[in-house]
């Protein structure tokens, strides 16, 4: 008992410690799904070439693939959350002219934590800050539609191609619909209210700064058990599916 909870004391205690040996495990994992997979179809009574053979590789390759990649993900990006304010955001994103600004915009709506309740907040604080319209919009448009954890569900589905898609269109569709904002000078029709009212964050916001290494390892797992744990009865129905349609369905 004691060394169950002195393992669970392990990240707190040593953090970046504890990140390496997670890293190295995590690849050590993800090299062996392989053979692990052709071990699981080996050990059953089913021939490795038939039909049925194939989808089961299939099904205990992909499963565990996606599933790893995307608690690695997600873990990787609820530590760097914790490194993103609004303030630093704005900061970065101030002064940009345009072009520039939108694609930086465009990049950081796809890292950045931010939910869509703090949509109008950021909205008035960027503002406020002096980050163009047009480069705001580029943000606001990304944040929503490109998301990590789709991106790496169709790399671990449907390969990188599909995955490399859905990103570039996302970029350009923010990119370009805010480059067009920004040329429509359509700052004349922001109320006076908007330019006046003073910039609030939503409360689930943390200092980053104020932050160590622990309770960022710590805001780590509570992203994974936020989104991995609601998504991944899904991933193994989805999976399912496309193991049936590789066995089964003729190319």
């Amino acid at each position: 008992m004691q060394a169950i909870q002195h393992l669970r004391r392990f990240p707190a205690q040593q953090p970046l410690l504890f990140l390496l040996l997670a890293i190295a495990v995590w690849f050590l994992l993800y090299r062996s799904l392989i053979p692990a997979s052709e071990a699981l179809v080996a050990a059953l009574p089913v021939e490795r070439d038939s039909h049925l053979g194939g989808a089961l590789q299939f099904f205990f390759y992909d499963t565990p693939k996606v599933l790893l990649l995307l608690t690695g993900i997600v873990f990787v990006m609820g530590i760097i959350h914790t490194f993103i304010s609004p303030e630093r955001t704005r900061a970065m994103l101030s002064g940009k002219r345009l072009g520039v600004g939108n694609a930086m915009a465009a990049t950081l709506g796809i890292v950045t934590p931010f939910c869509s309740c703090s949509a109008v907040p950021l909205f008035i604080g960027f503002l406020q800050a002096g980050v163009p319209l047009g480069v705001t919009f580029s943000f606001l448009i990304s944040a929503p539609m490109v998301n990590e954890v789709a991106l790496i569900l169709l790399f671990g589905l449907f390969g990188w191609q599909v995955a490399a898609l859905y990103l570039l269109m996302g970029l350009l569709i923010a990119i370009f619909a805010g480059m067009l904002i920004g040329k429509l000078n359509m700052e004349d029709h922001l109320e006076d209210w908007v330019r006046k009212m003073q910039n609030t964050q939503s409360a689930g916001n943390v200092g980053a700064s104020a932050m160590s290494w622990a309770e960022r390892v710590q805001h780590g797992f509570a992203h994974v058990r936020e989104i991995v744990g609601k998504v991944w009865p899904y991933i193994v129905v989805g999976v399912g599916l496309g193991a049936l349609i590789h066995g089964f369905v003729p190319e």
